[in-house]
């Protein structure tokens, strides 16, 4: 939020307001013992502090999804590279019904969050519920944080589905 807000008679600024977000959040992954989300909102109050925080957070709000995927995609590589998968790995997963779907899985799971990432940018107000709904599953349902990108394209799809997509979004 830009500016001032309005709340119950008194004007809280978005300065305020968004350091207040984050104590709430970090209350919140800290009651959930959730040390990745706490580990980010660390950071993120760091670099808040920091004279030219908005360059870094517009890079960082541009790319990031972007680095995260390139640091999951190595981890992801990682078995591949020490020998402990192979060839044979992947022949054997096409043996099972379980390995063809884990394939589909993993095709659906590519295109949801490429359609994702897409109303991500377009819908910023999206971000805010889906930032939320991720941040309640990893610290009360024990999830992990990859889950906005996969989230915002299930989204877009049932959007799709209702025809209800933003305008601007194909």
């Amino acid at each position: 939020m830009v500016g001032n807000i309005k709340k119950r008679g008194w004007m809280m600024s978005a300065q305020w307001e968004s350091w207040l977000f984050l104590a709430a959040i970090l209350a919140v992954a800290l009651f959930g013992k959730n040390r990745s989300l706490i580990i980010a909102v660390l950071v993120v109050a760091a670099v808040k502090l920091l004279p030219f925080s908005d360059k870094i957070f517009a890079t960082v709000g541009a790319q990031g999804i972007n680095w995260g995927v390139t640091v999951i995609s190595v981890a992801i590589l990682v078995p591949i590279a020490t020998g402990k998968i192979g060839f044979a790995e992947l022949l054997n997963a096409f043996k099972s019904p379980a390995g063809y779907i884990a394939v589909g899985c993993g095709i659906l799971v590519a295109i949801l969050s490429a359609k994702g990432v897409g109303l991500l940018a377009a819908s910023p107000e999206m971000t805010v519920a889906l930032v939320f709904g991720t941040i309640l599953g990893v610290v009360f349902l024990k999830g992990i944080a990859a889950g906005p990108v996969i989230a915002a394209g299930i989204t877009y799809t049932i959007l799709t589905v209702l025809h209800q997509l933003p305008a601007g979004i194909k």
